[in-house]
């Protein structure tokens, strides 16, 4: 499991752009009006073969005019608590303010590795202020530039450095389905979880965790045996005063990171939000399979099988390019459909880890491409020869060989992409496709 970097720092001193350099997105809204980020941004950042999130988070303030000051703080708080390693921004234009100190006080407390970035170091002569941020006791601090991008390469190698390493015991090492329910709260992700586990709770073992990491719960009734993967914030349910849907995020990206299949809740009687979305894209970026679960059908007036379908219809739009996965309508109250859902979820499982050999991959395929062969390009023909499967991916990964392989563009990946899932059962599991020199 990867782990959590957080960006902290007053506002206006580069958080955002940092996110967008170093998650190669253009994401994050950047603007010179202090307390743009509100709404919180999570990404995936990939270093020399290591791989880990990123959240970008609102500046610090206090005293301001601003009526989100105190969520904002908060959410700072939480992400603080989450992160493995903490990047604190600051501003080489202007030295170190109270804010700042502040702001450096917390992070001292947390006892979390710290790294102090220190940004705009290209405006004029404000590199020679990075000796000033000594002063924040914080460590040697290190001169970026997040508008060029000059010293983020020396900042990803200091953030490996001091990443933390993967406890021995943090995951159970066999080869049994992780499956991790997640969604925004109220969802009835708790529901599921105890309709699952029901009374008998000699049926789950715990193997590892800490209230800040996933833990892991062995199911191992009515003949499914999989880990359950639950994190604290999900499955405690005590009073919390930071903002819940924040919350509910940062606890998702443990739970998914940790997972094969994702079993994401909807609650039917609230529809499809941004929320959703947003966990939706999570668990795409970071290639897990899915089961959408819309919760609560028990309590939706209309059941007929039309309003199934409008709904199915509008989450496969709001999900879209990626909609071949299967959607259940569930009642975890009344535990109508709820082993449906496990054994959805172990299918997705199995398809996942599905290898198609490779006389079976070229017989099909090359066929499918004879009858549609790639557009040509400047008079250039792209001429595809082989096919193979990767059997030791992450997820299903087809390798074509070809003459031209820059010139196949995304629409015809997206084509064989369809072909393949015409052919072979990868329903709820993302798929890749590569090009290479023959």
């Amino acid at each position: 499991m990867s782990k959590l970097i957080a960006i902290v720092g007053r506002p206006n001193v580069g958080k955002s752009t940092l996110f967008n350099r170093l998650t190669q997105t253009r994401r994050a809204i950047v603007d010179d009006t202090a307390g743009t980020t509100r709404d919180r941004q999570y990404g995936k950042v990939d270093w020399n073969g290591q791989e880990f999130s990123i959240v970008d988070t609102g500046g610090w303030v206090v005293n301001s005019d601003d009526v989100f000051e105190d969520e904002i703080n908060k959410q700072v708080k939480i992400a603080i608590d989450e992160a493995d390693v903490i990047l604190f921004v600051v501003d080489a234009t202007t030295g170190v303010t109270d804010l700042d100190d502040k702001v450096a006080s917390i992070l001292r407390r947390s006892k979390k590795p710290v790294i102090v970035v220190v940004n705009k170091e290209d405006v004029g002569n404000a590199r020679f202020n990075e000796a000033e941020f000594y002063s924040l006791g914080l460590g040697d601090p290190i001169g970026i530039s997040s508008a060029n991008g000059s010293g983020t390469g020396e900042l990803l190698d200091e953030i490996v450095k001091d990443m933390p390493q993967k406890e021995e015991d943090e995951a159970p090492e066999e080869n049994v389905a992780k499956f991790a329910i997640v969604g925004r709260p109220n969802a009835g992700k708790s529901s599921l979880i105890n309709a699952f586990i029901g009374e008998e709770r000699h049926i789950v073992t715990d193997i590892a965790g800490t209230t800040r990491d996933s833990i892991y719960h062995r199911y191992n009734k009515f003949g499914f045996d999989f880990y359950l993967v639950d994190t604290a914030g999900i499955r405690k349910k005590q009073k919390v005063n930071e903002d819940i849907e924040y919350y509910s995020v940062i606890r998702s990206i443990r739970a998914i990171e940790a997972s094969d299949v994702c079993i994401l809740m909807i609650d039917a009687t609230r529809g499809i939000e941004g929320q959703d979305a947003n966990i939706f894209g999570l668990i795409q970026r970071n290639r897990k399979g899915l089961v959408v679960c819309v919760n609560k059908w028990d309590l939706v007036e209309d059941k007929s099988l039309t309003a199934q379908k409008r709904y199915e219809t509008a989450i496969r739009s709001k999900f879209a390019p990626f909609t071949d996965f299967p959607i259940i309508f569930t009642s975890a109250l009344t535990k109508q459909r709820i082993f449906k859902v496990l054994e959805t979820a172990i299918e997705v499982y199995n398809n996942r880890r599905r290898i198609i050999p490779t006389s079976q991959l070229n017989t099909y395929m090359l066929e499918q491409i004879q009858i549609t062969p790639p557009p040509s390009n400047k008079g250039k023909f792209v001429k595809i020869k082989y096919v193979t499967m990767l059997k030791d991916a992450v997820i299903p990964t087809f390798i074509f060989f070809c003459n031209l392989p820059q010139w196949v563009k995304e629409p015809y990946r997206r084509f064989l992409e369809n072909k393949i899932r015409e052919h072979w059962d990868f329903h709820g599991t993302p798929i890749a496709i590569f090009m290479r020199d023959k």
